[in-house]
């Protein structure tokens, strides 16, 4: 049994569908993350999870107890800590009192108080900091506060509603890698909220899609990178050349097809959806710039093989971007720094059968 279950989870705010019947199972000491764009649904089943919004439907379970079915349970009653995006913390109060509030409202005996509000603040490194006001820490110390905070319990699930937003991009980029550090060595359950696709591919076990209140696909971060299973979830997750297309032929296996697209008749593809096999329109042959060979001639004994110009070229000091106009249609390529080709040079591109998906 997972250690979080969501089961036929339902919630709307006048009307409007925020999750519709969404299914959802968390192991133990997993870190799973709730990714997709505003109004998805994403934060609402945080907050489900949290019991700070109550579903018209379904049910949540955390280590085998209903939250919701066998009557609602408040959110103090959950064993849950939250870190949310505005940090939350009180500025009046020095960051030993933040971070000790929530014992001394279970009046913990003072002992205990004070040893694990060090032990937590060494923790996430403030150790030295208690007599501080938030006001006089940086944006990062304070984030670290809310995260000491909802730790200092011991709280059998850690939910983080997008904690990161609000900072600057280095350092964003740094406590994303103590987060998930932190989580690991702790062994908490913990669910993340995000829109930042980098920060969900870096911090997380396993990534949930969402869209419209659905969880469109989940699976660990390289298979939402590599095996993405519409058009959405690709575009949503790092960068796509996408082509529409029409089947020409498919496998016996079912398992590649060939496509016409804008610059060719014959274009190898694989299909990774039987979605895909049922439509006769709205199919996408598409590939991640980084797929793409370029090549000054043509290489030989080399399938899905197109000769293009290149109209622009991006240099982004590790890594070059260029667009190579195919027949009329734009693809762009992703290359290493040192290639040394030029605006309205004439190409060759290998666009990869093995990695050249068709969606939908």
């Amino acid at each position: 049994m997972a250690f979080i279950e969501i089961k036929k989870l339902y919630k709307t705010f006048d009307k409007v569908e925020a999750i519709s019947y969404i299914d959802l199972e968390i192991e133990e000491g997993e870190l799973i993350t709730l990714l997709g764009p505003s109004g998805c649904g994403k934060t609402t089943t945080l907050r489900c999870i949290a019991g700070l919004e109550k579903p018209e439907g379904g049910d949540i379970i955390i280590d085998g107890k209903s939250m919701i079915a066998d009557g609602f349970v408040h959110s103090s009653k959950r064993g849950i800590g939250m870190v949310f995006q505005n940090y939350a913390v009180w500025p009046h109060m020095k960051v030993y009192t933040n971070v000790a509030y929530g014992l001394k409202l279970q009046k913990a005996p003072r002992h205990t108080i004070e040893q694990s509000v060090m032990d937590v603040l060494k923790l996430v490194g403030l150790a030295g900091l208690e007599n501080r006001y938030p006001s006089q820490l940086s944006g990062g110390q304070q984030q670290r506060v809310a995260l000491a905070r909802a730790l200092v319990r011991n709280p059998k699930v850690l939910l983080l509603d997008e904690p990161l937003s609000n900072l600057d991009a280095k350092l964003r980029e740094e406590l994303r890698f103590e987060i998930k550090s932190l989580v690991r060595r702790m062994g908490i359950t913990s669910v993340y909220v995000t829109h930042d696709q980098a920060e969900a591919m870096v911090i997380s076990d396993r990534v949930a899609v969402m869209f419209e209140g659905k969880i469109v696909q989940i699976g660990t971060p390289n298979d939402i990178y590599r095996k993405p299973i519409n058009r959405f979830v690709a575009d949503f997750i790092g960068t796509m050349n996408f082509m529409p297309a029409e089947m020409i032929e498919v496998a016996e296996d079912k398992s590649t097809a060939v496509v016409r697209t804008g610059f060719t008749d014959r274009l190898s593809c694989r299909i990774t959806s039987d979605a895909a096999l049922s439509k006769a329109d709205n199919l996408f042959a598409s590939l991640r710039p980084e797929d793409i060979e370029m090549f000054a001639e043509a290489p030989q004994g080399k399938e899905n093989c197109y000769k293009g110009t290149i109209t622009n070229r991006a240099y982004l000091g590790n890594l070059l971007f260029f667009f190579v106009d195919v027949s009329g249609v734009t693809i762009r390529v992703q290359a290493s720094h040192l290639l040394l080709y030029e605006e309205g040079q004439d190409v060759y591109l290998h666009l990869n059968p093995d990695k050249c998906l068709l969606l939908l």
